[in-house]
């Protein structure tokens, strides 16, 4: 028997339940993983409250790992038992000491990227790289505004639009995440607790507004955002901390001046495995020039999933945070 976190309701962090699971034998292109580090990222709160709803329930949690081959299936002739390897884009049920994955899914790790580190950042540094490489290119000069700036996108996003020559301007909740931000090279950094963010935005820009903003933290920023544009600026919203954006008439994005609005996620730019695999390789090649430094942050056992979730959405987390299992 092996041990995974599944959940057979929606709620809060008290429906994970921690037990024993069969994981069986790997079928034709799979492999069964023995998993070192498991990555855990706000998206899993999605899923446990029901906000992105499962195909059925009882259901696993989580979608980022690290592991080593022990086991595959007919049909697999790329990997090899014992072989690192990540994964980001799922499937669901990463929250596991052992689990069978379809092999077109995992990313051999480098040498030089350890077990701890590619668990924490495949998720985060992909959407990090489809964010400011493909649904709004980055270029030298750009003024960007990344909400959450102290969380584990937006410390991978700062330092990487850094070595784009980009002016990045981030938002925090505290005076600690607004060090956290400012050590990972944040230009301009606004504590949207005591500052109305809008306003600096536009002290800091002398009223013309940035080119792009990225924001994960949804209803409570997403009008303000645009505000803080500038003519035929762009919107990527790219998640919901606070609660789902509410709908919008697009003439607003004409009233505050010609915008772009678009709302991606991982799985429409990793879809496939050349996708996620040129994605992957990026990445890596960012963290191994030393743009991008990744640090966890915080590590719990995979048995303490609920005190983790429950940290995650009191905002207690920065950067990366990682689950260990027993084994």
């Amino acid at each position: 028997m092996s041990k995974a976190v599944q959940f057979y309701n929606y709620g809060g962090p008290e429906v994970l339940k921690y037990e024993n699971v069969e994981v069986g034998t790997p079928a034709k292109g799979k492999i069964r993983l023995k998993q070192t580090a498991i990555g855990l990222n706000f998206i899993d709160v999605y899923h446990r409250t029901g906000l992105y709803p499962q195909a059925t329930l009882p259901s696993g949690i989580g979608l980022e790992a690290a592991g080593i081959i022990e086991e595959i299936g007919p049909g697999v002739t790329d990997l090899h038992i014992g072989d690192r390897v990540a994964y980001g884009t799922g499937p669901i049920g990463s929250y596991a000491e052992n689990r069978i994955i379809p092999a077109d899914k995992v990313i051999l790790i480098p040498e030089r990227i350890s077990d701890n580190q590619a668990a924490s950042m495949m998720l985060q540094g992909m959407t990090t790289e489809y964010l400011i490489r493909r649904t709004y290119c980055v270029q030298p000069g750009d003024i960007v505004l990344f909400h959450a700036a102290a969380g584990g996108v937006g410390s991978i996003a700062i330092q990487w639009l850094n070595a784009l020559g980009a002016t990045v301007i981030g938002t925090v909740g505290s005076q600690e995440k607004a060090e956290i931000a400012k050590a990972k090279g944040c230009h301009h950094i606004i504590n949207y607790k005591t500052e109305d963010f809008v306003e600096r935005v536009k002290d800091i820009t002398n009223g013309k507004g940035v080119n792009v903003v990225y924001d994960s933290v949804g209803k409570d920023t997403f009008m303000g955002s645009l505000d803080c544009l500038k003519v035929r600026g762009t919107m990527v919203t790219f998640g919901n901390a606070s609660g789902p954006v509410p709908a919008i008439e697009p003439l607003i994005l004409n009233g505050k001046g010609g915008l772009y609005l678009t709302r991606p996620s991982l799985a429409h730019y990793c879809g496939t495995h050349a996708d996620m695999l040129a994605s992957a390789t990026a990445l890596f090649d960012a963290v191994s020039s030393g743009a991008i430094k990744i640090e966890v942050k915080q590590s719990y056992s995979l048995s303490d999933a609920v005190t983790a979730h429950k940290d995650l959405e009191a905002r207690k987390t920065t950067g990366s945070t990682i689950l260990i299992p027993e084994h």
